[in-house]
């Protein structure tokens, strides 16, 4: 029950209907005594039934959250699309699903292999000997150490007979011509692993098109947030994850949205409230399963109330004068105590109340 669920279906339970016949009783004893010996008198023989056994829980001291429940999605983040720059009819590509690393081949043009570099800035010139310094000089440098092809000493901005050398090297052992340069389409650039999610492209055809959409190799949750509550949001917290089949797991959120979008929230519905992405990394991957995607309910914590005593809330009883009360059970002996209520939160309740302390046994439904 999240924080804002009040006590809801809380019982007046038949316990509480004792106590008012009780009192009644008390009042009209000359009356119920003859009433009472009538029924003795007419059930002679029969033994008086021992009132039902109840179930009691422990009053606890505990933490308790205040919870804030957003749909999202558990996927592979969202798809980036990779046009062909290698001039050429395409002679090879990956199948959906297949997750590719630095070095390996992503397409191939003319029976070529066009490999994945790792890096953010892309390849805007062709690269020689004799180039001016750029940072696109140090990435590809970077990633030619990487491969096991250096030689050139700490990548750097400048392109050397060094460079070229480590080119060649490379460029056979990919089986292409050794020319000691660098062409902007002879490789694919990605912050890292990607995995192919789907294929436009086809054999036999060229490649100055779509070629395929990817995807990150991680499992991540985006969870699309209304805007006005951004604040329940911060990178670095920890979240609640349940899962469309009843697994449950946790997760840290790593970015949050500083831009707000109009659109559809992580349900597929569109209330036309603008929205902030967030992203979330699972604590346990293996929790994701197999599905490609699948939709989540995500819990993220408004408020904690530490070291607080709590109850499940069907201990609870409702007052006929209003407010609540626990009934305490002292090895078979119960009494009534008023309690106030704090925070709800996952089927317990905040409470306070004279002589209450943890451990304390108070009846319950659940």
């Amino acid at each position: 029950m999240s924080g804002h669920e009040g006590p809801g279906g809380v019982r007046r339970s038949r316990r509480a209907r004792w106590y008012v016949i009780t009192a009644a009783l008390v009042v009209v004893v000359g009356t119920v005594s003859v009433v009472v010996m009538t029924r003795v008198t007419s059930e002679a023989g029969q033994v008086a039934k021992a009132p039902p056994p109840v179930e009691t829980a422990k009053v606890e001291k505990t933490d308790l959250r205040e919870e804030e429940e957003a749909n999202g999605t558990l996927g592979y983040g969202a798809e980036e699309s990779l046009s062909g720059r290698k001039p050429g009819t395409i002679t090879s590509l990956p199948a959906a699903g297949t997750v590719l690393s630095r070095g390996k081949a992503v397409y191939g043009v003319d029976a070529k292999p066009v490999p994945l570099f790792y890096g953010t800035l892309p390849f805007f010139r062709d690269l020689a000997d004799g180039a001016t310094d750029g940072p696109d000089v140090r990435q590809l440098e970077e990633n030619l150490k990487a491969l096991g092809f250096g030689g050139f000493g700490t990548p750097d901005k400048k392109f050397t007979s060094a460079t070229a050398a480590a080119l060649k090297k490379w460029q056979k052992s990919l089986g292409v011509e050794q020319t000691g340069t660098f062409g902007q389409g002879d490789a694919v650039l990605a912050p890292g692993e990607i995995r192919v999610s789907q294929v436009a492209a086809q054999l036999g055809g060229p490649s100055g098109g779509e070629l395929l959409k990817y995807t990150g190799t991680e499992r991540v949750v985006e969870v699309k947030l209304d805007a006005a509550k951004q604040a329940i949001a911060k990178e670095g917290d920890k979240v609640g994850i349940d899962i469309t089949g009843g697994k449950s797991t946790t997760g840290v959120v790593t970015e949050v949205g500083k831009v707000a979008e109009s659109g559809k929230d992580g349900s597929g519905q569109d209330d036309g409230k603008p929205k902030i992405k967030v992203k979330i990394k699972l604590d346990d991957p293996a929790a994701a399963g197999s599905l490609d995607s699948t939709p989540v309910s995500v819990r993220f914590t408004k408020e904690v109330h530490s070291g607080v005593l709590a109850v499940p809330v069907g201990a609870l009883l409702a007052l006929a004068e209003g407010g609540y009360a626990v009934e305490v059970d002292e090895g078979g002996k119960r009494r009534l105590v008023a309690v106030k209520t704090g925070l709800f939160s996952g089927g317990r309740v905040e409470i306070t109340g004279t002589g209450l302390a943890a451990g304390t046994r108070v009846v319950t439904t659940s």
